[in-house]
């Protein structure tokens, strides 16, 4: 049964605080990075036979491979993913950065360079359920981006093979080249390069406290972008909210993960109480409903406030993933949110919306890092460089405002590095 809190009745840490794994993998998947780093492509076939139970003769997917899985999966969902896709590819597209260039003092020009990342590696969960919409949500940023080659893996499930349906979000979106391989061997594979697996700059996607550890230990060899942990929501609704529709939101977060963490905060004790009943209603409905009773039982929460304000208030404290702002005026409060990773506005905007169709990435920031970090977008596959000129005019205006700089930081060679040129003028 989740639990109901009365805010300001018992301790912010026990209303606060989160889960987490407990297994330690941190040795597991260094030994798994060591193995693939000096075994490459037998390391992994040696890994999804113990891990995945199949015996690969090839680790790469072949493009006739993928265009069978793509005419496989029926035609009504082909229509809904390409829908899917056309509303990420315009919410991304105005995320790009241009260049620029200035200009305007004599003698001097600057400006920056903004540059796809060449090659990034995309990691697709396979496991307990398949995830076609983090292919187009990881996929098509880069894709805006201008990323010359896009790799793919996933764990096979389905025979030896990855699930139809992600192959056939893959040549939607565009990838290039995929791969039949999950876990932290696959994460080290982008990150080291085998005989099959290209070497890439940058890994995205989430998964399993493996993936996510991986991914972690490889940071510095390969970019990332981010550790993503458990799924989470909290909903913001005053009395007027259906129950049953927050129950069923609080729930489609819930059904993730035995660890995901699923969060009501109200002005209404009523509605927390019927909140609380109608998430017992449903959970049996579920096919998924092992995991959502242990994500409810240990990680629900539902806390009363003592009027809206207080409620974002708590959001902001929380910092969740997915917020929901369920009243009938959201836009009242939405400068007041200053911490989340994704916000759905009124009513009827549920998450699972944003998860799948609406067009915002739906690969966000967990665990309270939305207190400093941003959703995937387009700016996570590119880098930027800048660039100085100045004629020698330009330089010797303020060549002893350097030199005078540098020798305050005991740097005598950058002093003496930025007047060097005018010395013979000086003499003469």
């Amino acid at each position: 049964m989740i639990k109901i809190y009365k805010y300001g009745e018992v301790p912010n840490s026990e209303i606060f605080a989160r889960s987490e794994a407990k297994v330690d993998v941190e040795a597991i998947v260094s030994g798994i990075i060591e193995n693939v780093k000096k075994n490459g492509d037998a390391a992994l076939k040696e890994y999804s036979e113990k891990f995945d139970k199949v015996s690969l003769d090839s680790i790469e997917v072949s493009r006739e491979e993928i265009d069978a899985a793509y005419a496989s999966v029926d035609a009504e969902f082909i229509r809904i993913l390409e829908t899917a896709a056309n509303n990420i590819r315009e919410f991304h597209s105005r995320q790009v950065r241009n260049s620029f260039v200035i200009n305007e003092r004599e003698g001097v020009v600057m400006g920056q360079k903004v540059m796809p990342i060449e090659k990034v590696g995309l990691y697709v969960p396979g496991g307990t359920a398949a995830y076609p919409s983090s292919v187009l949500m990881n996929c098509i940023p880069a894709k805006i981006a201008g990323c010359s080659e896009i790799v793919m893996v996933s764990p096979p499930t389905c025979g030896g093979r990855i699930n139809p349906v992600i192959l056939a979000a893959a040549k939607i979106a565009g990838v290039h080249r995929v791969f039949n391989v999950g876990g932290a061997q696959a994460v080290a594979a982008l990150a080291y390069g085998t005989e099959t697996v290209p070497k890439v700059d940058k890994i995205v996607g989430p998964g399993n406290a493996f993936v996510a550890e991986a991914k972690k230990q490889v940071f510095g060899q390969v970019a990332i972008d981010m550790i993503a942990g458990p799924s989470e929501i909290l909903v913001v609704a005053d009395g007027t909210c259906n129950p049953a529709f927050v129950a069923a939101d609080l729930l489609s977060q819930a059904e993730h993960d035995k660890l995901a963490s699923a969060v009501l905060v109200t002005d209404s004790e009523k509605l927390a109480k019927k909140v609380a009943k109608e998430i017992e209603k449903q959970i049996p409905m579920l096919l998924r409903a092992e995991i959502a009773r242990a994500s409810i039982d240990a990680n629900g929460k539902i806390i009363v406030a003592d009027d809206l304000m207080s409620a974002i208030d708590i959001a902001n404290e929380i910092a969740p993933e997915h917020l929901e702002v369920c009243t009938d005026n959201p836009f009242d409060y939405l400068d007041k949110i200053k911490h989340a990773g994704s916000i759905f506005m009124g009513k009827n905007c549920p998450e699972a919306l944003g998860d799948y169709l609406a067009g915002p990435n739906h690969t966000l920031p967990t665990s309270g890092t939305a207190r400093f970090s941003s959703p995937l977008s387009v700016d996570d596959f590119v880098k930027k460089t800048q660039f100085t000129y100045f004629t020698a005019d330009a330089l010797e205006k303020v060549a002893k405002d350097v030199e005078y700089f540098a020798t305050k930081e005991g740097l005598t060679a950058h002093a003496k590095s930025a007047v060097i040129r005018f010395d013979d003028k000086e003499k003469n």
